[in-house]
C-alpha cells in the first residue's frame, strides 16, 4: 500500500521515477535542481508512465556536506508542487527522519532509505504518518566510501539484514504491506556483488514483501560492459528485465519511458503464464 492505493503486484510492476533536486547527482549532475527545470522532468516522466515520483535532495554517494536545513529548503517545496499537480504517490529519498517526517506532512507516503533505518526515529515518524517504508541493505552508510566492501556470503548477509530491517519496521507499527525491500545495489558492494545480488533476486523476492529494484545506470553496470555514465541506458533496461522476471515488483529508473515499456511487457507475459 501507498497511501490510500492498494496495487496487485502479481505481475504488474510499478515504475517509480527519480527527481533528484541536487546539485552533483551522479547521473544528472543537477541538471534538475533549477525549480522549474525539476518540475519540467516532472511532467516529462509522468507522461512517460511513471506510478511513483522519488525526490531526493542528497546523493547517496560521497560529496559536500547537505545540511538538514538545504535538504529540507530542495525536498519539501518540491513534494508540495508535486502534490499540487500530480494525482500520484510520491517518495521521499532520505535517511533523515526529520526530513521525512515533514515531507510526509505534505503528502509523501514513501520513506525511502537507503540508510537501512539508521535515524532511530525514521520508522516511528513513518508509522505516525501511515507511510510506507523502503528497507535498504548498505554495509556502511551513505555518503561513506565503501571501495574494498568484503563478505563472506553476499546474498546471505544481504537476506538476513533486509530481514531485521523489515522485522524492526514491523515492531515499529508499521504493516507488512507498507514495508519494501531493497538489496541496495552498489552501496558497499562490489560490482561484482552487485551483479550476483540482482542474480538472486528470486530469492530475496521470496521474503514476503514487495522487492524494490534499483540499478539505474549504477556503477556496477558499467564497470559490468566498460560503459560510461552516459551509455548505461540499454544495460538499464536489460537490468531492469531480468529483476521484473525475478521478482522485482517496483523498479526505480531515470528512463521512465524505456522502463515502463519492459514492464508492460513483461506483465502481459506474466499475466498469460
Amino acid at each position: 500500500m501507498l497511501g490510500d492505493r492498494t496495487y496487485d503486484l502479481t505481475s504488474r510492476p510499478l515504475v517509480m521515477g527519480i527527481l533528484n533536486r541536487t546539485t552533483d547527482s551522479f547521473y544528472d549532475k543537477g541538471a534538475y535542481y533549477d525549480f522549474e527545470a525539476f518540475l519540467r522532468r516532472a511532467d516529462e516522466i509522468v507522461g512517460e508512465g511513471a506510478d511513483v515520483l522519488d525526490v531526493g535532495g542528497v546523493k547517496a554517494g560521497p560529496g559536500p556536506e547537505v545540511t538538514e536545513a538545504e535538504e529540507l529548503e530542495r525536498v519539501i517545496p518540491a513534494i508540495e508542487a508535486l502534490r499540487a499537480r500530480f494525482d500520484l504517490p510520491i517518495a521521499v529519498d532520505t535517511w533523515r527522519a526529520s526530513v521525512a517526517r515533514a515531507a510526509y506532512g505534505r503528502g509523501a507516503v514513501l520513506g525511502n532509505d537507503i540508510s537501512g533505518f539508521a535515524d532511530r526515529d525514521y520508522l516511528p515518524a513513518a508509522a505516525e504518518a501511515g507511510a510506507a517504508v523502503v528497507a535498504t541493505h548498505i554495509r556502511l552508510a551513505p555518503r561513506v566510501p565503501d571501495p574494498e566492501p568484503t563478505y563472506d556470503d553476499v546474498v546471505g548477509t544481504v537476506t538476513g539484514f533486509l530481514v531485521e530491517r523489515a522485522q524492526r519496521a514491523r515492531a515499529a507499527g508499521i504493516p507488512a504491506e507498507r514495508i519494501v525491500l531493497d538489496a541496495g545495489l552498489d552501496l558497499g558492494k562490489t560490482w561484482q556483488q552487485s551483479v550476483e545480488l540482482l542474480g538472486a533476486s528470486d530469492r530475496l523476492s521470496r521474503l514476503g514483501y514487495p522487492l524494490l529494484l534499483s540499478a539505474s545506470n549504477k556503477t556496477f553496470l558499467g564497470r559490468l560492459l566498460e560503459l560510461d555514465i552516459d551509455q548505461r541506458s540499454d544495460a538499464s533496461l536489460a537490468a531492469a528485465a531480468l529483476g521484473v522476471s525475478l521478482g522485482c515488483r517496483i523498479v526505480r529508473a531515470h528512463d521512465v519511458k524505456g522502463t515502463r515499456r519492459v514492464c508492460d511487457t513483461l506483465a502481459a507475459v506474466l499475466e498469460a503464464a
